[in-house]
């Protein structure tokens, strides 16, 4: 089989294919034949060291993958052969809350990720897919849709009419839009130009506002909620983004801190943060239970999940440069055969 593996951390010229012998599953592991993989910011983060945790050299990049299973450990009673899966972010992490034991052995980070042809993976740390999702699709998931599920259903599930405010139009920023317009909730949606206004208006968005016009764009959402804030805030941008944020919740509201695509050196304002009286809740993806509880709600009520582009296998490298680009609407997928 054909894997890429990056041998060197700091530039995508380490980024190489290498052939490898197809592996065996032990007891509790399947075989899958990897069908399309997705990237995430993620991924760009810690190749460049801009994110908070560094990965091994030489490991199988990307933490979301699909494909169906072609061959079955011993003991497996979870799936079978011919079922179409997905990876879960964290391979340790069933239920409960994150510990530093559930949330160990990262894709990408600490053991091989899903870019290659075919993965052995503990049958505990699959999903299966929702029939309504092509692989494609369904590679899009593990990241991304649980970070956005999660975003809108934790702590406190937010209520039919209730108002949350999404940043952008990377993947899980849209996928928290069509969640929230499939649970009934005004989204207010910020973007950066017309192109991608008239995406997020086909999507849903109730109001959106341009940051790029409005940099400081706190005031229009508290003129588009009568002064009062939104009760929920998907934020994306992080220290470029944050004290907006900080001016635009509702008293006794939420900041779901989900990444920092956008750089800034500012410091945080104690006074602005005490003052803004919300609840800020860094969020990392989801346990399995957070991703089947998902599925089971796309099974209900399906979303198709937006791909900007697709690359093939053997195009990898130009994958992970069009995501560097940030032109990208949603998501970004790698199609094997």
């Amino acid at each position: 089989m054909q894997s890429f593996r990056l041998k060197q951390l700091g530039s995508l010229d380490y980024l190489q294919t290498v052939k490898e012998q197809i592996p065996e599953p032990a007891t509790n592991e399947v075989l899958v034949k990897i069908r399309a993989c997705s990237l995430n910011y993620r991924d760009l983060s810690m190749l460049y060291g801009t994110g908070t945790l560094t990965p091994k050299n030489g490991l199988i990049p990307l933490s979301d993958g699909a494909g169906e299973v072609v061959k079955l450990g011993a003991s497996v009673s979870r799936f079978k052969v011919n079922d179409r899966v997905a990876g879960t972010f964290f391979p340790h992490w069933q239920a409960g809350r994150l510990t530093a034991d559930t949330g160990r052995g990262a894709y990408g980070l600490a053991q091989d990720g899903w870019l290659t042809e075919y993965k052995v993976v503990n049958q505990e740390a699959l999903v299966k897919l929702p029939d309504s999702l092509s692989f494609a699709e369904g590679s899009t998931l593990p990241c991304a849709a649980v970070t956005a599920w999660n975003s809108l259903t934790q702590s406190r599930p937010l209520q039919p009419g209730e108002t949350v405010l999404i940043q952008g139009t990377g993947g899980v920023s849209l996928f928290a839009l069509q969640f929230a317009k499939t649970m009934g909730l005004q989204v207010i949606s910020l973007t950066s130009t017309a192109e991608k206004a008239s995406l997020l208006n086909d999507l849903g968005a109730d109001h959106i506002v341009n940051y790029k016009e409005n940099p400081e764009w706190h005031r229009q959402i508290r003129e588009i909620t009568g002064g009062e804030g939104v009760e929920r805030i998907v934020e994306v941008g992080g220290p470029g983004t944050f004290e907006n944020s900080l001016k635009s919740v509702r008293l006794g509201g939420e900041i779901a801190l989900i990444g920092f695509a956008s750089q800034s050196q500012s410091p945080i304002d104690f006074m602005q943060l005490f003052k803004a009286g919300a609840t800020i809740r860094p969020l990392s993806v989801g346990s399995r239970e957070d991703f089947e509880n998902m599925n089971r709600a796309l099974s209900f009520k399906p979303i198709k999940p937006v791909i900007s582009q697709t690359f093939d296998f053997d195009d990898s490298v130009s994958a992970w440069k069009y995501l560097e680009q940030k032109n990208h609407v949603g998501k970004v997928v790698i199609l094997l055969g």
